[in-house]
């Protein structure tokens, strides 16, 4: 059977995809209501496929939907090639994540995603992972990254990075010669600690007790990254998640992995109502692509 295609249909459907009503797509490709939805009726029957929900008065984009529309991904970038736009069009991506990756990571990683994207404007936000959450479901960012996992009604959280909990020390520390610090080996050391008001705090309180450790705690702070700054300065040692810190140089620090069985993972926080952008999922394959290894930290 031979198989046909019909770009006005492709068209429509990436418009709806976009801007989420028919109004809206109409509006964007100068036609009527009607015939948007005439276009994505033809396309479903063609397809065989339900590409679009009613939900509530709104139209929600089914999975077959987002994967036809990532599908056409390649095909719309090759027309943009041949015809080029008459003027330079400029994409905004819209990111928000909390400082512990926002600050250096992520600037860096934008840095690098830029040279192959220039006509893309960058907006970072930097939050707290529950505005981070918070942001994503108002479908105020087209991307969030989180290192807990916050589960929200119409937000997906993509696994991005698993880690190994670490110690964070001093080149001229006791502890530091060893391959592996355990938890009996921190009674009496000063320790930096996270704030209370993170649940890491209380997992590593409660293996500590178990374990009949007490150290000393020297300080307490809100990130990983001030940890580790701590930890430079010759404060004490830290026990945190080694992604991203340790994409950092720390000339007077040694990283040791911490036996227990805390695990961190970091996610990408999309909406679950609305298919991310095409350059929000540029972005997220530059990050798989482009984020460097280290000893304790891989992909899930």
């Amino acid at each position: 059977m031979k198989t046909w295609h019909s770009l006005p249909e492709y068209q429509a459907l990436r418009a709806l995809m976009d801007s989420g009503t028919t109004s809206k797509a109409a509006v964007r490709l100068g036609l009527s209501q009607s015939a948007i939805s005439r276009s994505i009726a033809s396309l479903e029957t063609r397809l065989g496929r339900i590409l679009f929900e009613r939900d509530g008065g709104r139209l929600r984009p089914t999975s077959e939907a987002a994967q036809l529309n990532r599908r056409l991904d390649p095909l719309f970038e090759a027309l943009d090639r041949i015809e080029g736009p008459p003027v330079a069009t400029q994409e905004t991506l819209r990111i928000i994540a909390p400082p512990t990756y926002a600050h250096r990571f992520l600037v860096n990683q934008l840095t690098g995603f830029q040279i192959t994207h220039p006509q893309t404007l960058v907006s970072l936000e930097v939050a707290t992972s529950e505005d981070v959450i918070r942001g994503v479901q108002e479908q105020r960012f087209d991307i969030g990254l989180i290192g807990t996992e916050l589960a929200r009604e119409g937000v997906s959280l993509t696994p991005y990075r698993l880690s190994n909990a670490v110690c964070a020390l001093p080149r001229d520390h006791p502890l530091a010669g060893a391959d592996e610090i355990r938890p009996r080996d921190l009674h009496d050391q000063p320790l930096i600690a996270l704030t209370h008001r993170h649940a890491r705090r209380g997992q590593l309180d409660k293996l500590l007790t178990r374990s009949r450790v007490v150290p000393r705690v020297v300080a307490e702070t809100s990130t990983s990254f001030s940890a580790v700054a701590m930890a430079q300065e010759g404060m004490g040692l830290a026990v945190i998640n080694p992604f991203p810190v340790l994409q950092e140089r720390w000339p007077n620090l040694v990283f040791r992995a911490f036996a227990s069985p805390i695990e961190y993972r970091s996610y990408f926080a999309a909406s679950d109502d609305r298919p991310a952008s095409g350059i929000a999922r540029a972005f997220m394959r530059h990050l798989r692509l482009h984020t460097p290894r280290t000893p304790f930290t891989r992909k899930p």
